[in-house]
């Protein structure tokens, strides 16, 4: 994931931002890929009652992130008073991958990134220490302490490389006004009930629109193709590993209806020239801010940013809809988050593997650093925990979080490149350019599998 100046979140979407930044994430992964940075068991013999000092990069810039962030190592060294921590704000994923690949004294012991796409990598190329065998010493069994999607998505082949470190999950926010308005009585929970309400939501002018009730193209931020898919509960890949996107109706389904749902609302022409016209994701002119439009598929940050914002309206918040065949599963979404891991290539790994466990799995640190930015905690415990501080409207999300079914993206040793490549499809098909939508699939899937196996 990426991060964003606003004091609301971490992630950019993986994610805030994630189906923009997915290119950047496969190119920077292939720089990864170019130099393993070595062995895990190399330099695990450190003790960690010594005295000593680690470095820790992560991503956060903005000063309430950052200050959240600094106490609670603040909190960490209170406890460890031989361990003092150097962090090193603003460290984009590519900094981190190109300082994993060199190694050497200017390299981080311990990272956070905001890419959950990078842990296939991460730990194929061991950049990354497989923390199995610290977990198994210290007696914590990762399955109870986390939810399975944040575990999918910090593990590959087996090697446990990274561990959740806050949680992202998505869901619908609604202009109550524009409902009321519309004599709409409640946000819809599945996807046909979705498309009409979107449609009388939505109001025309001339060759543009009044308000739009829901922007479904690929580029209107969140709307990726792996959000939407989330609500018909898909299968990437199967027993083997191949890619299941033509095989598994659910991606079939979900283009089918994201086209139809362009359709409806005017074409996807008419829609991309009303796009083009929004503002900054990230700022106050953020299209559902302004009213322009009246629903948006977006993660738990964008409550406090059209707080912030001071929009004109009333805020509604509620889970995404799912297909219909699946109406029991509603209150279901997409997961991501921050991951967390020690480099191979430090030799303090005994020492900031007590860091990365305190920042991980201790309940009142997740707690207090999810207060901190205004995320979703990623610990089962956390997530239950009376110290959360929120609006009440932000609990649709920490619901969506511990819903069994909700899911992710699985790691691949592609980093997000598969995601990039069905990405692609959805941008063809919703421009009316794929005409034959299983045709598509398959050569989708071909290009997957083709391009995982020149990573192996």
């Amino acid at each position: 994931m990426f991060r964003t100046d606003n004091t609301t979140s971490h992630s950019l979407p993986a994610s805030r931002g994630r189906g923009t930044a997915l290119l950047a994430v496969a190119a920077a992964l292939a720089l990864l890929t170019a130099g393993c940075t070595g062995s895990n068991d190399s330099a695990a013999d450190d003790d960690p009652r010594a005295k000593t000092t680690l470095t820790l990069w992560h991503g956060w810039s903005a000063p309430a992130e950052v200050k959240a962030i600094e106490d609670n190592v603040k909190r960490f060294e209170d406890r460890h008073p031989n361990i003092t921590v150097k962090t090193i704000k603003n460290m984009t994923d590519a900094k981190i991958q190109q300082a994993l690949r060199a190694g050497g004294s200017q390299a981080p012991d311990v990272v956070a990134s905001f890419t959950t796409d990078s842990v296939g990598k991460f730990c194929d190329t061991g950049a990354l220490v497989d923390l199995g065998p610290f977990l198994k010493k210290a007696g914590i069994d990762a399955a109870k302490v986390f939810h399975k999607p944040l575990l999918d998505y910090t593990r590959f082949d087996g090697n446990q490389c990274a561990l959740p470190l806050l949680n992202d999950a998505y869901g619908l926010y609604y202009n109550k006004d524009a409902f009321k308005k519309a004599g709409i009585a409640a946000p819809p929970k599945t996807w046909s009930e979705f498309e009409q309400i979107a449609k009388k939501l939505t109001r025309h002018r001339g060759d543009g629109y009044e308000q739009l009730g829901f922007m479904p193209n690929y580029h209107g931020y969140e709307t990726t193709s792996m959000h939407y898919a989330a609500q018909w509960s898909p299968t990437y890949f199967d027993a083997e590993g191949k890619s299941n996107v033509a095989k598994d109706p659910a991606f079939a389904k979900m283009m089918t209806f994201q086209k139809r749902l362009v359709d409806s609302l005017g074409g996807f022409a008419k829609l991309e020239k009303y796009r083009n016209t929004f503002g900054d994701e990230w700022g106050a002119e953020h299209p559902f801010h302004t009213g322009r439009v009246a629903m948006q598929l977006d993660g738990e940050w964008r409550l406090g940013m059209a707080e912030d914002a001071g929009v004109g309206f009333e805020i509604g918040t509620a889970p995404l809809p799912v297909a219909d065949e699946l109406a029991a599963d509603y209150g279901m979404g997409y997961l991501s988050g921050t991951i967390m891991g020690i480099a191979a290539t430090s030799k303090k790994q005994n020492a900031a593997w007590e860091l990365v466990r305190y920042m991980t799995t201790d309940t009142a640190a997740v707690v207090a650093f999810a207060n901190g930015i205004r995320n979703i905690p990623s610990t089962v415990e956390a997530l239950e925990s009376p110290g959360l501080r929120f609006d009440p409207r932000f609990r649709t999300f920490i619901d969506i979080a511990k819903h069994p079914k909700s899911s992710t993206t699985p790691a691949q040793v592609d980093g997000g490149a598969y995601q990039v490549t069905l990405q692609d499809l959805g941008y063809r098909h919703e421009s009316g350019k794929v005409k034959d939508l299983q045709a598509g699939l398959a050569e989708t899937a071909r290009q997957i599998d083709v391009d995982i196996e020149k990573q192996k």
